[in-house]
């Protein structure tokens, strides 16, 4: 049950919720990505739900964010830790960990994918 809610349980918030129009969806997700200007936001591991109210779609994602400086206009690829081809050092990690694969073949598939993490992990899993 949930305090302050006058002792609704769970299930019954959901058949509420169902009978409302409200569908809510847990995501699998390995990571959540903001870019920002000047710098974006990763979030490993979250908690992400989706909730869908009218055709109208909300993303809630929870979790422990960490902060990762971007490369600016005047080209500090070097600072930021951005390695060959613009891509970061974080994101050939990232890839290389979720792929199982080393740096040096993560790095290909997100040259191939032109930076995109989620089809070059895609790519290197044979998903």
């Amino acid at each position: 049950m949930f305090p302050g809610l006058g002792g609704m349980d769970p299930r019954k918030m959901k058949m509420m919720m169902r009978q409302l129009g409200i569908k809510s969806e847990d995501l699998a997700a390995n990571s959540v990505i903001f870019e920002l200007e000047g710098s974006r936001l990763v979030i490993e591991n979250p908690q992400v739900t989706v909730i869908d109210m009218g055709g109208q779609k909300t993303y809630t994602v929870v979790g422990k964010a960490r902060e990762e400086k971007t490369a600016g206009e005047s080209g500090e690829a070097a600072e930021s830790g951005t390695g060959e081809e613009g891509i970061p050092e974080s994101d050939v990690e990232m890839v290389a960990g979720q792929a199982k694969v080393s740096a040096k073949k993560a790095r290909k598939a997100l040259e191939e994918t032109g930076g995109d993490i989620a089809e070059a992990i895609e790519k290197l899993s044979g998903k």
